[in-house]
């Protein structure tokens, strides 16, 4: 519940202060919105010539991509540094973080807002109503499954973030370790040839975030839907020790810095 209440908190504060600048904050959420319409425009042209793409539809990839944008909008609204912990290592901005009572590795991720996010999970609820309109219970669905992918995503931030603990200045290479997993999930699985699905469903689990999820919600499956479940809380346990053993290893940047 402490946790809890931490989470909320920022995400008032920072809904706050994103208002405070209403029309910035409205532009930068329609121009994700509009970006993500015309990647999707590509794939409308896509299936104009190629019906089914093993044994994807249009419909089916539109839920995928939907899903995966209102997921990582999710985690990176809520929690906008997950994907920035690598630079915060190598720039000794734990160093707040860590002189503070609460959780150092949740109030690091909350800290900050990704205000462009909001046009991601717009989009993504938008795109699910218009292929399936007036059906609450597949959208129940849908935002549940979203959460999930939103854990896996931030889970993995955490996780190849922290390995800049061990290897020290790669700030570079661990954010593109990162945005990796966007990449892949944005795509069917089957697309892929047997050695890179094992990848996506183990080193770089895409298929948790995408595909799997996308699958739950054209058809619901109790055993999927433990599976993923089962995944999301294991892979987020594991992203959380690793990162506190890798804060072991963590020399102060010496950074003294006032936040309001």
């Amino acid at each position: 519940m402490r946790h809890l209440t931490l989470i909320l908190a920022y995400l008032r504060h920072n809904l706050l202060s994103a208002m405070a600048y209403r029309g910035a904050f409205l532009l930068q959420v329609m121009g994700m919105v509009l970006n993500n319409s015309f990647f999707l425009f590509f794939w409308w042209v896509f299936f104009q010539r190629i019906p089914t793409l093993q044994g994807w539809g249009l419909s089916d990839v539109m839920i995928l991509f939907g899903l995966v944008a209102f997921a990582f909008g999710i985690a990176t609204a809520v929690f906008g540094n997950c994907l920035r912990i690598p630079r915060l290592v190598v720039t000794g901005q734990l160093d707040y973080y860590l002189t503070l009572p609460a959780d150092p590795l949740v109030h690091l991720l909350v800290s900050r807002m990704s205000l462009s996010a909001w046009g991601d999970v717009l989009f993504g609820l938008g795109l699910f109503c218009v292929i399936h309109p007036l059906d609450p219970l597949r959208l129940l669905i849908f935002v549940s499954v979203g959460l999930l992918s939103a854990a896996v995503l931030v889970s993995f931030g955490v996780l190849s973030g922290s390995l800049v603990f061990w290897l020290g200045s790669m700030e570079q290479g661990a954010e593109q370790i990162i945005w990796s997993i966007t990449t892949f999930s944005m795509y069917p699985t089957e697309l892929f040839p047997p050695a890179i699905r094992v990848i996506l469903y183990t080193l770089i689990p895409a298929a948790f975030v995408g595909a799997l999820p996308a699958r739950l919600v054209a058809q619901f499956s109790w055993d999927r839907l433990g599976l993923l479940l089962a995944f999301t809380v294991g892979f987020a346990l594991l992203a959380r020790l690793v990162f506190y053993r890798g804060l072991r290893r963590y020399s102060s940047g010496n950074l003294v810095a006032m936040r309001g």
